[in-house]
């Protein structure tokens, strides 16, 4: 097998890696610190776990309609995009030809190069071809709605799991400590997978991701204490 056959590149997992890690990061943050506040305002362990399943179901769904709307919104932009070209090609051929041509040029090519790969290029796909490298649209990372959308809701359900698991399983004088050492030790997991699915540094990825979740939770559970002494 050559270098070449060997070489996978990640970039086609940036729509989904993006949607999967926030949810994830967003379901054990968000509801791992929620458990914690409410615990820690001394509420009862039956209203934890409410708090803790509503912020759940609330979460998901929030998560994966708010995600379909976005990448929605950027797939209307893309097809609107793509029927201006399409126009543009139809009415105008020369101009999009030495549009593209003026590209190729830009990048390096010499000009009698650079017209003659804009005409092969146009003449197997003209709109793919300024799609690609006159808009910037390709394949690997064209909007998919519902792909993100079923990512970040079912990666979000996935993070919510550890604390929610951890918080059914103690007693009520162990919740807060317990919930935070599991959604800490799955943060740095998260945030290590993250990084090796996306072909960067592990320890960074999983520092940044521990840092901020350890922030959140601390503070949310201070703010629970105090809350709860004020009452």
């Amino acid at each position: 097998m050559s270098y070449v056959d060997r070489e996978h590149h990640r970039t086609q997992r940036v729509g989904w890696l993006r949607a999967a890690v926030l949810g994830a990061n967003d379901g054990l943050v968000s509801v791992g610190a929620l458990v914690l506040g409410v615990a820690a305002s001394q509420s009862s362990p039956e209203n934890v776990a409410i708090a803790g399943i509503s912020a759940w179901i609330a979460g998901a769904l929030s998560m994966a309609a708010g995600e379909y709307v976005s990448v929605s919104s950027q797939a209307d932009t893309e097809e609107a995009d793509l029927n201006m070209e399409r126009r543009a090609l139809e009415r105008y051929p020369e101009e999009e030809h030495r549009e593209l041509t003026n590209i190729y040029k830009q990048r390096g090519l010499k000009p009698e190069l650079a017209a003659e790969v804009a005409e092969q290029l146009m003449t197997q796909d003209a709109l793919g071809a300024h799609a690609r490298d006159e808009i910037g649209i390709t394949d690997a990372a064209s909007a998919r709605p519902l792909q993100a959308a079923g990512a970040s809701g079912l990666s979000f359900t996935v993070g919510v799991a550890p604390p929610l698991i951890a918080m059914w399983l103690v007693p009520g004088s162990l919740i807060i400590p317990v919930v935070l050492a599991v959604s800490l030790a799955f943060l740095a997991v998260l945030g290590a997978l993250a990084a090796w699915a996306g072909g960067a540094p592990i320890a960074r990825g999983t520092l940044r991701v521990f840092l901020w979740g350890a922030l959140t939770m601390v503070a949310t559970g201070g703010v629970g204490a105090l809350l709860g002494s004020a009452g």
